[in-house]
């Protein structure tokens, strides 16, 4: 027996966790403004009503820039903060490919299911 191409689905990589994709997604969102680490929890918080602890955010922005997905350095120091400096955060090219990945693979999985979820949600809130 011969394998297609189709019979043998590619191994899939590495699927960014929820607080990373909302890391990423806040980055995209404040490119080109000062993205540190108290306005990435507020941008998360904001698009998602849910609090983030620092550590967590912290700790999440540090796994990607291990990854690759992100870039980090430290800006100049500024008079609101007593003269120390903030380390800023972009968004690297790896880090919008994983986002993207990320994202279609989220609307296959939901293709077609999303009505259908409203719809047992609502059985089930009206059976509770």
């Amino acid at each position: 027996l011969h394998s297609t191409p189709d019979s043998h689905p590619k191994p899939m990589a590495k699927t960014l966790g929820e607080l990373e994709q909302s890391i990423l997604f806040a980055l995209l969102e404040l490119e080109g403004e000062e993205a540190y680490g108290v306005s990435i929890r507020e941008c998360i918080q904001r698009r998602t009503g849910r609090s983030v602890s620092s550590g967590a955010i912290y700790t999440g922005l540090d796994r990607l820039r291990q990854q690759g997905l992100v870039d980090s350095w430290v800006g100049e120091p500024t008079a609101e903060r007593g003269g120390r400096r903030k380390r800023l955060y972009r968004l690297e090219a790896a880090g919008l490919e994983a986002l993207d990945r990320s994202v279609r693979v989220f609307r296959a999985l939901s293709d077609g299911l999303l009505d259908r979820l409203t719809d047992r949600l609502s059985q089930a809130r009206e059976g509770a």
